[in-house]
């Protein structure tokens, strides 16, 4: 399910940079008009994003995720209608708004019910549905937009159609129970939970294996009280400044620049890709033929990078990705025939979506449960930063630079991001969320070899 709301989201960000050359003919507009139009979405993604990190935290994750699939499935439907670029800007920024929540809300979310040894791999996987919308867009733009005058504004209702899916998520989507419990309600968080236990149990066909029991008392660790789940921020600002207090601005800081080189470098490349190759002398089909294989590399780059979140770790997986990336913008910069641009698209775009597919498994990973969603919508909203700028830059710099110096250029960015994540990342691997998050003298989920350890004082069982 919310790998649907993921793909749905890929597609109408990515759809956009198959409108503007038609949306650009149609209302004759500058360059720098089509480079606004080209942020559009971004800048709804910024203020979404980070308004889905404030309100997930407070009134709950699942909420958010429904709010957010109305908004922009709306905001679509009333853009393919658009009689001018301005209200065409206005309604992509609303859309922008509903996708922004929604895609920093799911794995913020689903990271909560992942096992630490499989959650790396879990939440890239679950990352990788971007892909598939990315290259479902692709078609639509190769055989839709040509069609007709109007194909543009089809692409558009077509993008519309997943609020369909609210009827599906209402009956099925429970709530985070880690959210559930750190805002006290654990009674909602323990049905939520034997819930997902009967329908383990119904699948497997057995009753599951009994949680282990602490029963010994003389071990002087349990003299140390249960620490008290995490209750959100009972403010906006407060919550954004917690932050950048103590360990955790260590862990934001890198985290930004990282989410804001990546998103810089992505949105640069496919917002303009088709418009880019466009102006190197290929026709419009043309273009759209080789986007379709530049964006069919990012289910692979997606799917790689998911399989060793949890071998090399994310940190390194994430490094690793942007060197990749650094290496194939740079080779783009000197190519000279299109087979070639087509081959090293397709190269970059693999990267570029490995390192997604690991900073959506790392961002929730390194905040704790009441600051989650809040630290994993603050962090993609400050990359939209870099979204937002890229077509502006782009736009504006290839007049001067050319081909090479765009690409040149989105190396550079990538490499600053792979140096930062070395030198000041934290390692996640196989770590409870609590673990990596919110420790205590007493561990909130021990493996089985720490499961003979004893009970809390009031023999009550940590959840």
């Amino acid at each position: 399910m919310g790998g649907l709301g993921l793909t749905f989201d890929g597609l109408d960000v990515a759809s956009l940079a198959f409108l503007l050359p038609s949306v650009t003919e149609k209302w004759d507009l500058t360059s720098a008009q089509t480079g606004i139009l080209g942020s559009s979405t971004l800048i709804g993604y910024l203020v979404g994003a980070l308004l889905a990190g404030i309100v997930g935290d407070r009134a709950g994750r699942r909420r958010v995720m429904m709010w957010a699939l109305a908004l922009y499935s709306s905001a679509t439907l009333v853009a393919a209608f658009s009689p001018g670029w301005e209200f065409f800007f206005g309604a992509r920024v609303l859309a922008g708004v509903g996708t922004g929540a929604e895609s920093v809300i799911i794995p913020a979310f689903l990271s909560e019910f992942a096992p630490g040894r499989l959650r790396g791999r879990f939440v890239g996987g679950l990352a990788g549905f971007f892909s598939f919308g990315y290259v479902m867009a692709a078609l639509l733009g190769r055989y839709v937009v040509p069609a007709t005058d109007n194909g543009w504004r089809i692409v558009q209702i077509i993008c519309a159609l997943p609020v369909l899916m609210l009827l599906w998520w209402r009956r099925s989507v429970p709530e985070s129970p880690r959210y559930l419990l750190a805002a006290g309600r654990e009674a909602d968080a323990r049905k939520v939970v034997e819930d997902l236990e009967a329908q383990a149990s119904a699948a497997l066909g057995r009753s599951l294996p009994p949680v282990p029991v602490r029963t010994t008392t003389a071990d002087p660790v349990s003299a140390v009280p249960p620490a008290p789940p995490p209750r959100p921020a009972s403010t906006v600002l407060q919550g954004l400044a917690a932050l950048w207090k103590g360990e955790l601005a260590r862990r934001t800081a890198p985290l930004w620049l990282l989410w804001l080189v990546i998103t810089f470098a992505f949105y640069g490349f496919f917002t303009f890709i088709p418009t880019l190759l466009a102006k190197e002398g290929l026709t419009i089909t043309k273009s759209f033929d080789y986007a379709i294989v530049i964006y069919l590399a990012q289910i692979p780059g997606y799917y790689v990078a998911a399989l060793l979140n949890d071998v090399l770790d994310r940190k390194w997986t994430i490094a690793t990705c942007l060197g990749g990336g650094a290496v194939s913008a740079g080779l783009l910069s000197t190519s000279g025939a299109s087979g070639q641009v087509m081959l090293y698209g397709a190269m970059l775009s693999f990267f570029m979506n490995g390192v997604y597919a690991s900073i959506y498994a790392y961002t929730p990973e390194v905040y704790p449960t009441a600051l989650r969603a809040r630290g994993m919508g603050a962090a993609s909203a400050f990359g939209r930063v870099g979204g937002i700028a890229a077509p502006l830059v782009i736009g504006s710099a290839y007049p001067v630079l050319g081909f090479a110096g765009v690409f040149v250029m989105t190396a550079g960015a990538l490499l600053v991001g792979a140096i930062t994540v070395l030198a000041f990342g934290v390692s996640t691997k196989g770590r409870t969320l609590e673990d990596i998050t919110e420790p205590s003298d007493v561990p909130l989920d021990p493996s089985p070899a720490e499961s003979s350890r004893v009970a809390p004082a009031s023999g009550r069982r940590r959840p």
